[in-house]
């Protein structure tokens, strides 16, 4: 994460439309909604590819972006508002559904593999690297022999339902430390917690 006043683009992952809204895919955009409230204000349409809220966290100037585009092909979005604003992948973040953490851990990185995740695969082909940062909310892994795929398309449950708004809380916060902080002082703090 760079130093000092660049812009960060901040990225939540889902799927667009009231359909896939409660999805667990979409908890990554989810988050960005948290964040937008604090940041205050309205997303806005960005040349078609993304709703975009621009503002501070802290002491860095984000853009909050929500791609339009479903899940499996958020890269080009992703690339063209990096390219607008003029943002290097080092200075991205990308919140996203991550299956191999129980639900509602938070936890931090820089660059790895995709693990399967559609959005990331995209995001990394379009940006022509793996090394932007990642904050990876767990949703926990599907029950019985359910196909992850039709898993992570369901709502969540009403149990994890009221556990939402303190995971979002914890990521945002998790979000805005890395920004501000970097990624190792946020790392400790958050992974300790869960």
């Amino acid at each position: 994460m760079g130093e000092g006043p660049g812009t960060v683009v901040i990225v939540g992952l889902g799927n667009p439309g009231p359909r896939y809204a409660a999805n667990r895919h979409n908890v990554g955009a989810m988050v960005l909604d948290e964040l937008g409230d604090r940041v205050g204000g309205k997303f806005k349409a960005h040349k078609g590819l993304a709703d975009v809220l621009e503002g501070r966290l802290g002491t860095r100037r984000v853009v909050l972006m929500k791609p339009r585009s479903f899940m499996n092909v958020s890269g080009g979005p992703v690339a063209g508002v990096a390219k607008f604003f003029k943002v290097e992948p080092a200075d991205i973040v990308v919140l996203y559904d991550e299956l191999d953490l129980p639900f509602g851990t938070v936890r931090l990185k820089l660059g790895g593999g995709e693990n399967g995740h559609n959005g990331l695969r995209s995001i990394s082909k379009s940006l022509g690297t793996k090394e932007y940062h990642r904050v990876r909310v767990g949703i926990g892994r599907p029950p019985g022999r359910m196909d992850p795929a039709d898993f992570v398309l369901k709502d969540f449950s009403v149990v994890e339902r009221k556990e939402l708004p303190f995971v979002f809380d914890r990521a945002a916060d998790a979000t805005e430390a890395l920004i501000n902080n970097g990624l190792e002082a946020a790392q400790n703090t958050f992974h300790a917690l869960s």
